[in-house]
C-alpha cells in the first residue's frame, strides 16, 4: 500500500512537471516574437514571473526528484525538437516568418498581429544601417524574433564578385598552442604532429612550448604566428 502511494506521488509530480512546462512554453509563445528578440523591462519581468508562477507549485523533495525532473524536461525538449522537423507541426511549434515591410511599405496589420511596435522596428532598421523605410525592400520578423532586413538592390554594398575580382585564399589560422599547451587535435587538421611543431618553433628561436602563450599555423602555407607570455605581459 505504501509502495502504491509512493508511485502515485511520483506520477503526480511528473504530471505537474510536464503540464506546467508545456503551459510555460505556450505562455512565452503567446507573448509574441518581439519578447524573444529584445527583452524590454516588461518582457523580462513577464517571463521571470511566468517562470516563477509555473514552477512554484512543484515541490522538489531531495536530489532524486531533482534528477528525475531534469531528465524528464530534457526528454520533452528533445521530443519537441524532433516534432518540429515535421512540416505540419513546425508552424505551430516554432512559428512562421512575418513580413513587416514589403517594397518599402509598412504592413500595419502584420505589425499589430505580431505585437511588434513601430518604434522597435525603426530601432532595428537604424541599427542595421538603414534609417529610411524607403531603402528597405523587405523586413521580415523571423520565428525566433530576429529581424531580417533586405535593402533595395541599389543599396547593397558592392562585393568582389560584382567587380569580377577573384579573392585569394589567405588561409585559416589554426591554433596549435594555447597557453603553453599543444593542441594535438588541431595539428591533425593540418596533417602535422607534435614533433613537427617543436622543430618549427625551434627554427624560429622558441625552445620551450610552455613559454608560448599562443601559436597558430595557416592551413594553406603553414606560416606560423607566435605570441610569447613575455610579449603578452608587456602589452
Amino acid at each position: 500500500m505504501f509502495k502504491r502511494g509512493k508511485e502515485v506521488l511520483v506520477f503526480m509530480f511528473l504530471f505537474k512537471l510536464i503540464l506546467l512546462f508545456l503551459v510555460f512554453i505556450l505562455s512565452v509563445k503567446l507573448l509574441g516574437k518581439s519578447a524573444l528578440a529584445q527583452l524590454t523591462p516588461y518582457d523580462f519581468g513577464a517571463i521571470i514571473f511566468l517562470a516563477y508562477l509555473a514552477f512554484a507549485p512543484i515541490k522538489i523533495e531531495g536530489m532524486k526528484d531533482g534528477v528525475i525532473g531534469m531528465i524528464v524536461i530534457i526528454i520533452i525538449h528533445l521530443l519537441i525538437s524532433r516534432l518540429s522537423l515535421f512540416n505540419w507541426l513546425n508552424t505551430f511549434i516554432i512559428g512562421r516568418p512575418t513580413i513587416l515591410i514589403k517594397h518599402s511599405k509598412l504592413i500595419y496589420k502584420n505589425l499589430e498581429r505580431s505585437r511588434y511596435s513601430l518604434a522597435e522596428l525603426l530601432s532595428n532598421l537604424r541599427a542595421s544601417g538603414y534609417p529610411d523605410i524607403k531603402d528597405i525592400e523587405y523586413a521580415i520578423l523571423e520565428a525566433n524574433g530576429e529581424i531580417s532586413i533586405l535593402p533595395k538592390k541599389e543599396l547593397v554594398p558592392v562585393t568582389r564578385k560584382d567587380l569580377h575580382i577573384k579573392p585569394e585564399y589567405s588561409g585559416l589560422p589554426i591554433a596549435v598552442v594555447i597557453e603553453g599547451k599543444v593542441q594535438k587535435q588541431n595539428l591533425k587538421i593540418i596533417h602535422k604532429d607534435e614533433e613537427w611543431l617543436k622543430n618549427e618553433l625551434k627554427a624560429k628561436g622558441y625552445h620551450q612550448i610552455k613559454d608560448i602563450f599562443y601559436a597558430s599555423v595557416r592551413d594553406n602555407d603553414h606560416s606560423m604566428t607566435v605570441i610569447t607570455k613575455d610579449i603578452d605581459d608587456q602589452l
